[in-house]
């Protein structure tokens, strides 16, 4: 409830525990990092599905006590992963969806722009299906396409890793963003794109420090595809406000991962 006089209580109570080293404060030479977020609109059938969806969920939510809410906890977050999908693209879900993607379209003609320009792009989804989906959009430019999931073995990632950076042409680099978390050092690449925002904005920039690391010479463009009037906006404000905390606590960006009752998951659904 931005209370300060807890804050000030709850970092008296940590900071005698912490030591704690800021990556800015220990590499001094290390490149800028800028980050934008790239706001899309959903197309017509895409927008209709998002809304019946949506309906679906609120009045699941709306009709259960705190007790039926605690025993429907995975189903109600497996219909919130569904609002997530119909923004990345409706064909996650449906096989037969014969409309586009907002954020599909928009997220291809950046990855176009930045390749055309000389670029090396690391791209993260946290679904693999929606790797899939871009890595066949992408095929029909000819340029050298990589992709790791949680299913890479360590050495053909280790190969794939080695390969990209040691190419000197524009590239691209599909990653599962649970997959890119550690062991993976992609400092040749320049610009990375998130697909989709996650609750846990520590994973993110974790993700995002595969290219943003120690060696790294030039300036790193980070770009968070976000669906306008969805369920991503809502996970936009909930990292700020999670991280602003973690700030005031630990001095740092990171994000504790957020527990939701069912008033929290009404207000992100509405």
């Amino acid at each position: 409830d931005e209370d300060e006089e807890a804050e000030k209580q709850l970092v008296e109570m940590v900071t005698p525990f912490i030591l704690r080293r800021l990556k800015k404060d220990v590499l001094n030479d290390l490149p800028a990092k800028e980050e934008e977020i790239v706001y899309v609109n959903m197309g017509s059938k895409q927008s209709e599905l998002y809304k019946l969806q949506t309906q679906k969920l609120i009045a699941e939510l709306s009709c259960q006590g705190d007790a039926e809410f605690k025993r429907a906890h995975f189903e109600i977050f497996a219909q919130i992963t569904k609002l997530r999908e119909i923004c990345c693209d409706p064909h996650l879900l449906y096989e037969n969806y014969h409309g586009n993607s907002g954020k599909l379209i928009a997220t291809i003609d950046l990855i176009k722009a930045n390749l055309k320009n000389g670029h090396k792009i690391l791209l993260f989804s946290q679904f693999t299906s929606m790797l899939e989906i871009i890595q066949n959009k992408l095929r029909k430019l000819k340029v050298p396409i990589f992709v790791i999931t949680g299913a890479t073995a360590k050495k053909e990632r280790q190969d794939k890793i080695h390969q990209f950076n040691s190419l000197d042409k524009p590239a691209i680099f599909l990653i599962s963003l649970k997959a890119g978390g550690t062991g993976i050092n992609l400092t040749s690449a320049d610009v990375v794109i998130h697909y989709d925002p996650w609750w846990n904005l520590a994973a993110e920039n974790q993700a995002s420090d595969r290219a943003h690391r120690m060696g790294k010479k030039h300036t790193v463009k980070i770009y968070k595809m976000v669906t306008r009037n969805s369920i991503e906006e809502k996970i936009i404000s909930l990292q700020h406000k999670k991280a602003d905390l973690a700030k005031i606590i630990l001095d740092n960006d990171g994000m504790a991962q957020a527990t939701m009752n069912r008033e929290s998951l009404l207000k992100i659904a509405k």
